[in-house]
């Protein structure tokens, strides 16, 4: 019986290609939660009537885990009434909301997923 040597090298054994992809998953997910709280400024400050900086001033992103950040308005008591969610809503009162946290979700469903794509393909060539 004969001995056979096997011999791996390249980026996918020797640890580049996991660096390669874990550098990729956080700069997708920097640059989707940028997005996502760039966007949902933007939407405040175009449908906001008297703008006081106040509640804009909170919004935040926050890294949840090490794939996972969330853009959220700090917890601030009137941000339920100003998204359209809140008690005191229509048909309580005629203010419906803005649904700028809706808008903003439904459009990061459509880009998030062509932003990472776009993004995963200047990686690829580094782990070949």
């Amino acid at each position: 019986m004969a001995d056979v040597e096997v011999t791996v090298t390249g980026p996918l054994f020797d640890g580049r290609a996991a660096r390669e992809f874990a550098a990729y998953a956080d700069e997708a997910r920097e640059q989707i939660s940028e997005f996502a709280e760039e966007h949902v400024l933007a939407l405040m400050g175009a449908a906001f009537r008297h703008p006081t900086g106040y509640y804009e001033s909170h919004v935040k992103t926050e890294r949840v885990s090490a794939d996972t950040d969330r853009v959220h308005d700090s917890g601030i008591v009137y941000g339920p009434w100003l998204e359209g969610v809140g008690s005191r809503n229509s048909p309580v009162t005629r203010f419906p909301g803005y649904f700028h946290w809706r808008r903003t979700k439904a459009l990061l469903a459509l880009r998030a997923p062509v932003m990472a794509e776009r993004l995963l393909q200047r990686y690829l060539p580094r782990v070949r």
